[in-house]
């Protein structure tokens, strides 16, 4: 019987999956399969949610077929994830125009990252102020201390590490290691592999340009390359969205996150006042945020749906480009920063929330002006090197609570809502790097407005 259900919600979903191919065929606008997939996968996620429950295995079957979509889609996003990374720093330094303006282009865009995260700490405090949370309240299963045991080793391997320790793990040692993100600051160090390279280029091209033309050429065709890799994984964006919200939705436990329902709401108000932040500056700088909400939407959609800042990349990079006129360039350092710097949600409001929680613990004050004062600093300094794949947010709640000298057990505490929250707290990491993007182009002239004022946006 089990396997029958199984093949019934396998049908049911390939039939899904052909209405979002019907509709691309009829030339639908890419924003309004990407929503139709969104709605679709929520209504038929929460129908397998009460039909079967979240321990059936109908439901796990279920959803391990559905996974070749949903998690295949999201492997393809994260194998073109690094070398489009190298690729988009280092083509950077081969354009002329940007070249001249590298030096302001990378001071703007770190600003901006890092003075957004800054914003959001304060935000992620007045907020865990303001709704009272207090982490002894919370309740500690079997999962929550399962999952404190599997911190622990992460834990201690982050509080033995001092700031300068911890500022070496950035720096590359083995760079074709790192392109395979096998630490947890691989993004940063590729990152700084590529601003070498980047750098190396400049030397020679002033030296030698017939040499430095070739290597431009070389890479500038590695470029258009792995642009065209990204645009084919994109057009797969709306199976992958139907795929990833119907497991979300599927497999959700409503009745634990019920539980946490106080710190839950805090979070999201919290991360919603952070979006309103980027709105506002978007208009201080005389940009239309309802445009930049609409454009933005399917990037951020699918962000929150697969929990992964480096895996939405490239769709980043897209909606910069083509549907809010930010230069290539710009887009690739804005993007590209944002996946290891200042990251508005699991950088900046989770950790700062956090503290606020554990403080009174620890005998801290949690309204004392240094406190905060200092928690904000930390939080802005410690969100270098915050890996853009799930577990990000673990990792620098680690390091703000060990630089703080505080409890770090809370962080398992929270593991029955953690997906939840991840998907906002991913969505604002993804806006906050798109903003910074849009923020830096404007200040620099290399906006196209025309593009930013186009009602439609640019199919993949």
């Amino acid at each position: 019987m089990d396997i029958f259900l199984t093949v019934l919600n396998i049908a049911l979903f390939l039939g899904l999956i052909a209405i979002l191919y019907r509709m691309q065929q009829k030339q639908v606008s890419f924003s309004k399969r990407v929503f139709a997939a969104l709605g679709l996968g929520l209504i038929f996620g929460l129908i397998l949610n009460q039909v079967y429950g979240i321990t059936s295995e109908v439901t796990s079957d279920s959803i391990n077929w559905f996974n070749i979509v949903g998690s295949g889609y999201v492997k393809l996003l994260q194998m073109i994830v690094m070398p489009l990374i190298f690729v988009s720093i280092v083509v950077a330094f081969t354009k002329l125009k940007l070249t001249k303006n590298i030096g302001k282009i990378s001071v703007l865009v770190i600003g901006i990252l890092l003075g957004t995260t800054a914003i959001s700490s304060a935000i992620g405090i007045g907020v865990a102020l303001g709704f009272g949370l207090d982490g002894i309240e919370l309740d500690q299963g079997a999962a929550e201390t399962a999952r404190n045991e599997l911190l622990k080793p992460r834990a201690a391997a982050v509080q033995e590490m001092t700031l300068p320790q911890q500022i070496v793990e950035f720096l590359p040692s083995n760079p074709f290691q790192d392109l395979t993100g096998a630490r947890p600051t691989s993004t940063i160090a590729v990152l700084i592999f590529a601003a070498i390279i980047g750098l190396a280029y400049l030397g020679v091209n002033r030296r030698d340009p017939e040499q430095g033309a070739f290597f431009a050429k070389i890479i500038d065709t590695l470029y258009v390359i792995t642009m065209r890799v990204v645009t084919l994984i994109l057009r797969l964006t709306p199976y992958g969205i139907l795929a990833i919200i119907t497991k979300v939705a599927a497999t959700s436990d409503y009745d634990a996150i019920a539980k946490l329902g106080k710190f839950v709401i805090a979070s999201y108000v919290a991360l919603i006042l952070m979006f309103i932040v980027h709105l506002l500056l978007l208009m201080l700088a005389k940009l239309n945020p309802s445009q930049y909400v609409k454009k933005a939407f399917p990037t951020l959609t699918f962000a929150f749906t697969s929990r992964t800042s480096a895996g939405t990349l490239p769709l980043n990079i897209k909606t910069q480009t083509k549907d809010l006129g930010v230069s290539e360039g710009i887009a690739n350092f804005a993007a590209s920063f944002g996946l290891s710097i200042g990251q508005n949600g699991c950088a900046g409001i989770y950790p700062a929330m956090l503290a606020v929680m554990v403080a009174p613990a620890a005998g801290v004050d949690p309204i004392s002006f240094s406190f905060i004062l200092t928690l904000i600093l930390v939080v802005a300094i410690s969100s270098f090197g915050v890996a853009g794949v799930g577990g990000g947010a673990t990792f620098a709640a680690l390091i703000v609570l060990s630089v703080m000298n505080l409890p770090v057990a809370i962080v398992g505490l929270l593991i029955s809502v953690e997906p939840l929250i991840d998907m906002g707290r991913t969505a604002l990491n993804v806006s906050g790097s798109m903003t910074a993007g849009v923020l830096t182009s404007k200040a620099t002239g290399e906006l196209d407005t025309a593009v930013y004022a186009q009602k439609e946006l640019a199919e993949a």
